[in-house]
Formats: C-alpha cells, structure tokens, sequence
C-alpha cells in the first residue's frame, strides 16, 4: 500500500494527455495528481462515512471521526461505542458497519493480496457488511492504488463521462467511452472527479 504519489502516475499522464476526450483535463490538471493514504482501514472508513453524501457533509463527518479517536485505526474505532460514532453524524447503519470491520476476525486484505487481480481483491472485500462495489473500488484506487480501476458505480464518473460524450448514457456506453484510458483508468477518474469538484477527491 502507498502514500503519496502514485508510481505510475506519471506514465498515466503522459497516456491520458494524448486523449481527444480527456487530454484537455489532463493538461490543466497535470501538476496534481492522486494522493493515495497508504492505510487501506482508513480509506475504507473514509469511504463509508462518503457513501450516499455530499463530500462536505463526508468531510465535516470524518473530522468528528478524527477528533474522537486521535487517529483512525482498527484499534480506535473497536474502542469506540456505537454511541460515540453515532454523535459524530454518522448513521446507526454506518456506524455498525465501521465498528463490525474494526472488530471482525477476518482480514480486510487476504494473505498474497498483492499478487491478486482487482476483481478478486474486491470479491473479497464486498463480504464485508457497509463494504458494496463503489466502497471496494475506492479502496483499489486510493489505498492499493492499483492503476486500472473504472468506477462506474460513481455518480462523479458518470456525470464527468457524460460531460465528456453527452450521448453516453448507459453502463455499456460509458465502459466504451472509458476503453481508450485502458491500463490508467484510476487515473481517468481521478481527472474526472477532478473537473467537477474544486478540490481533489481523496478517500
């Protein structure tokens, strides 16, 4: 797992900037880049506490989250009370569900992960109650930082696609469109979430 800039980043940039789609984006954002946290228990917390919300009520939520526990790890939020995360803004639903990982016996990453591709990664990863494709998608991108990620379950990603091909309007047609950012597609999103939002997306 990595903090920081990705190691492909660059070589993606250098592909994606040739895009006739996205090459435009690329260019104005090219001295940015993807910031992954490297702890994938924060980034699967970060992402949960994101699901359904907009990114500034995810953010005044995950702040709270901080100042209660000093660090988010395994060990603070499995101290916690449901309560305690509760008086944070997040909902009973998601509060069981961060608290259910932090205490679980099962490993949020299995043995030989590395060596695993990302569907079977986040086949894994789903098994966990609060944790659906998006949530396991986020977890690819920004803790594993696994370069080919395409995060169709992402209203950000389909609004960017679609501001980019307004004819895209399916699953299908989307995935076409995206077909051409192929082997950097995190990255693609990345730059897609990037235009709509005034500040990067992190998780």
């Amino acid at each position: 797992m990595q903090k920081g800039k990705p190691q492909w980043w660059d070589e993606a940039v250098d592909h994606l900037s040739g895009d006739p789609l996205l090459g435009s984006t690329v260019e104005l954002y090219s001295e940015e880049y993807l910031s992954g946290r490297g702890e994938i228990f924060q980034t699967l917390v970060r992402s949960i506490v994101g699901q359904q919300i907009s990114v500034k009520a995810a953010d005044t939520i995950h702040g709270r989250l901080e100042r209660l526990c000093e660090e988010i790890n395994v060990e603070s939020i499995a101290s916690c009370t449901l309560e305690d995360l509760a008086s944070c803004g997040l909902s009973l639903k998601k509060s069981q569900y961060i608290r259910g990982i932090a205490t679980s016996e099962v490993p949020l990453l299995p043995e030989g992960f590395e060596e695993m591709d990302d569907d079977s990664i986040a086949k894994h990863l789903v098994q966990f109650k609060g944790v659906g494709p998006w949530t396991a998608e986020m977890m690819l991108i920004f803790s594993l930082m696994r370069p080919d990620v395409l995060s169709l379950g992402d209203l950000g990603v389909e609004r960017g696609i679609q501001g980019l091909v307004p004819g895209a309007v399916t699953k299908k047609e989307m995935f076409e469109v995206a077909e051409s950012w192929r082997p950097y597609r995190s990255a693609a999103c990345w730059f897609l979430w990037r235009s709509l939002d005034p500040v990067p997306v992190e998780y």
